[in-house]
């Protein structure tokens, strides 16, 4: 019986170059903040042209690995939770555009997350966190007819519940849901008065994390997601 054919692939020059160029990154040779080699150094230690040199270095920046700046040497970049979700921020908003199933699901998620968030500040809130929040409230009463500033007020609300966990990766995924949902919040959130509920539902969100009452805190937030859901629509 003769064996299937199996094709061999050639790869692209610049494909070579960037998995070198990768692992120098990844293996440590290059740590964050360093600058990348001379195009001439890396053209005479990998023996390939400029082109390769150059289309590899982009796909690095593209992936958020390095970050190129005209007339200078191309950095190593800190990887941290939040410049990863930034890398999938306009793939994300085209596939939420593209189908109404993505934008459901991406809602329900949140719920989901806001809900454990909403219990792990409840235990861990200090009295700074609950005078931050309320800070925020009152900077958001403050925005009351100004749509694009009363939804970034939004935003930073519970973005700031999150960063009460101590973890970098949940205030990473709060920030990124958060931006991609903006797409789809309509301006009925301000003209229709709304915006009278979500002021009232932060404030009894943050009277139950200041009670540190745990499960109150869930359905606080639960009954003001529920409702504030229904104001994202494509």
């Amino acid at each position: 019986m003769s064996q299937p054919i199996e094709q061999i692939v050639r790869r692209k020059l610049s494909d070579e170059v960037f998995d070198r160029l990768e692992r120098m990154i990844t293996s440590g040779e290059l740590q964050p903040g360093d600058e990348m080699p001379s195009e001439r150094v890396l053209m005479e230690r990998f023996g390939v042209g400029r082109p390769a040199i150059r289309e590899a270095m982009q796909s690095l920046a593209n992936k958020g690995l390095v970050n190129i700046s005209h007339g200078e040497r191309a950095r190593v970049l800190k990887l941290t939770a939040r410049s990863i979700f930034q890398q999938v921020d306009l793939t994300a908003k085209i596939m939420l555009s593209q189908s109404s199933d993505s934008l459901e699901h991406l809602k329900s998620a949140r719920i989901f997350f806001e809900r454990g968030m909403a219990r792990e500040a409840a235990q861990r809130a200090s009295a700074t966190d609950i005078s931050d929040l309320r800070e925020i409230i009152e900077r958001q009463r403050d925005c009351l007819g100004h749509a694009e500033e009363f939804i970034n007020a939004d935003m930073g609300f519970h973005t700031r519940i999150a960063q009460i966990s101590g973890n970098p990766i949940y205030v990473a995924v709060s920030e990124a849901m958060l931006a991609w949902l903006k797409e789809y919040h309509t301006e009925m959130l301000i003209w229709t008065g709304k915006e009278k509920f979500t002021l009232a539902e932060h404030e009894e969100i943050v009277n139950r994390l200041e009670a540190n009452d745990v499960d109150g805190s869930e359905t606080a937030i639960l009954k003001h997601l529920e409702r504030s859901s229904a104001l994202y629509a494509k």
